[in-house]
């Protein structure tokens, strides 16, 4: 009996990861393969398209073989992953620029250039303080002028994986909605490039994709590519979404006002909205598109906030021959066993900069050790410097959404809820419950669920989604420690404002 199933695929910094999920949201196979990264130099981070692509044939190849014959059943395959970046193709889908994302900040100069100079439109138009893709084009252009002639086409990663995947045209390329605001090109309200900001830039429009929804099918498999995976020629495919906003589909943060915090790899708070309001004063918060049409969320991002938690526990934590988990066990038991504040240890925990609002200069500060520290001392205060800098987002996002102010608990998802007591300090500082689902897989099964949408099998997709997440566990704020991180978190900011212009003499001299 012919089964209905559905193939997501999350494209991430260093794992390509692909799901195949039936209608019921259970997971018939889930495999991941690593995505090749060159660091030659400090802020150099490079990954080239051609790996990329072959790194997402071998995870298909792989998911098609757990499959096995139900593998024919498969309805339709969706994109997730990455949602800040930029690339440059030539005529024939060459990979010009390589992939360059967050991480790969050799950009940060034109960034600024960019932002003092065209702030306003950036923020009241794109809705974004963080103008990756623009500023990425403006530093490839100027560092690499003779490359640059070469590009034809202008994409984000999922649209060159679906590119080649369907032996599109280059005309034929595409962008869904969710991933507008980072580029700073777009007039994020009404779903279309800018024709103020990329006139302003000299940004020539046939340089970008079309922009589609979330759930468009946008091609088919080629007989190549069905091929090279095992798959079946002609398999629709569905844009997808950016990973955060394929997280609040498959969390089922799909009401406004509700608010999902993911503690990942790229840490993010995201809150459904039904209205444009930017934060032009202090600048906290971005507005993201949301996966169906008129939907949108007040999004704060900490970028690298969990490859930073890994970072120390690779570097200073884990015993050899130990696996990551185990020591992040470890870790997180030894950090519930200190008081808030971690004994006087304070963190400023972005070793990349900040971006809401940007600043690429305040990075990796620990003030007050003393011999009496212990390494999970500073995990701690990493800890609490990132639920510091979300809670001040939070409180912004509700200065300027009052309607939504009220909400009872905010849902997490990410590897972080397997670290009790780090979410615990969460919901300490933000003074909010904070609570678990039954999925740990949010992105991969949202995109299955707008890959369903897209060939006719799901309607409503909020009503779809809530009736497939269970709430697990609830971690309750506990008022005494919230008393002490209040104050806490006004010495923080203070102190993130004071270290800022110290930290750019450091990098300056």
């Amino acid at each position: 009996m012919k089964k209905e199933l559905f193939m997501a695929v999350d494209l991430g910094t260093s794992f390509i990861k692909t799901g195949v999920y039936d209608l019921d949201g259970c997971c018939i196979a889930v495999v991941k393969e690593a995505v090749k990264s060159e660091q030659p130099a400090p802020d150099v981070f490079i990954q080239h398209g051609e790996d990329i692509y072959d790194s997402v044939l071998r995870c298909l190849r792989k998911a098609a073989e757990q499959t096995g014959d139900m593998a024919s059943d498969i309805e339709a395959i969706a994109f997730t992953g990455q949602m800040a970046g930029f690339m440059g193709v030539g005529e024939k889908w060459e990979d010009v620029t390589g992939w360059s994302c967050s991480i790969d900040t050799r950009y940060t100069p034109y960034a600024k250039r960019q932002t003092a100079e065209y702030a306003e439109d950036f923020l009241m138009i794109s809705g974004t303080n963080s103008p990756l893709f623009s500023a990425k084009y403006d530093w490839f252009c100027g560092e690499f002028p003779e490359e640059a002639k070469r590009i034809r086409k202008y994409l984000m990663l999922n649209g060159y994986v679906i590119g080649k995947l369907g032996a599109m045209s280059l005309e034929e390329a595409v962008i869904d909605g969710s991933l507008l605001t980072w580029t700073g090109l777009a007039d994020v309200k009404g779903r279309k490039w800018s024709e103020k900001i990329c006139g302003e830039l000299g940004i020539p429009s046939g340089y970008l994709p079309r922009i589609v929804s979330s759930s468009d099918v946008v091609a088919r498999l080629s007989p190549e590519a069905a091929g090279l995976t095992g798959l079946r020629s002609g398999i629709p495919l569905v844009a997808g979404a950016g990973d955060k906003i394929a997280g609040c589909v498959g969390a089922g943060n799909l009401k406004y006002g509700g608010m999902l915090f993911e503690a990942a790899s790229f840490g993010a708070v995201s809150c459904m909205v039904d209205d444009f309001r930017p934060d032009r004063d202090v600048r906290h918060f971005d507005i993201l598109n949301g996966a169906e049409p008129g939907d949108l969320y007040a999004h704060y991002y900490m970028p690298g906030s969990g490859i930073t938690q890994e970072w120390f526990i690779n570097r200073f934590y884990r015993r050899e021959g130990e696996d990551l988990g185990s020591a992040y066990r470890r870790m997180d038991d030894a950090v519930g066993e200190i008081s808030p504040g971690s004994d006087g240890l304070v963190a400023v925990g972005m070793l990349g900069g900040t971006v809401m609002p940007f600043d690429g200069d305040l990075r990796g500060v620990f003030l007050g050790h003393s011999w009496s520290h212990r390494p999970e001392h500073f995990y701690r205060a990493l800890t609490e410097s990132f639920a510091f800098a979300l809670s001040t987002a939070i409180d912004r996002i509700d200065d300027l959404y009052p309607e939504y102010r009220d909400r009872e608990k905010i849902r997490v998802i990410g590897g972080g809820v397997h670290s009790p007591n780090s979410i615990q300090i969460y919901a300490d500082v933000i003074g909010k419950a904070m609570e678990t689902v039954s999925r740990d897989d949010a992105a991969l099964w949202g995109a299955c669920i707008l890959a369903a949408k897209g060939v006719g099998l799901v309607d409503d997709v909020a009503a779809f989604s809530d009736r497939h997440v269970v709430p697990q566990r609830l971690f309750i704020p506990d008022r005494r420690n919230g008393d002490i991180y209040s104050k806490l978190k006004e010495q923080y900011n203070h102190y993130s404002t004071a270290l800022s212009p110290l930290c750019r003499d450091r990098l300056n001299k």
